[in-house]
């Protein structure tokens, strides 16, 4: 995958001389410009485990969709999983 606009100090370049960087970006650009996200994807943007990201689904806090044997969550979805989350505190 192609990042464009990404600052970072080790990148590689690509045969069309285009820089790809690998998880040095600023994790919202990169989220900016996903729909679907596999479940590494989603793991980093929750900041979870791929085995707690299954058990998720397991346990159906988590919808996904199957495409040839893979899992892929839209990121609205997730957004509004963490927006409706929240935690009522007090003593």
């Amino acid at each position: 995958m192609v990042v464009a606009n990404c600052q970072s100090s080790s990148s590689e370049k690509t045969d069309s001389n285009e820089s790809v960087s690998h998880e040095m970006c600023d994790s919202g650009l990169f989220f900016d410009n996903l729909i679907w996200m596999t479940t590494e994807d989603t793991a980093k943007y929750l900041r979870k485990t791929v085995n707690a990201i299954r058990i998720m689904v397991h346990r159906r806090v988590l919808r996904a969709r199957k495409f040839r044997n893979r899992l892929y969550f839209r990121r609205e979805e997730l957004d509004e999983l963490l927006e409706s989350s929240f935690l009522q505190g007090g003593i």
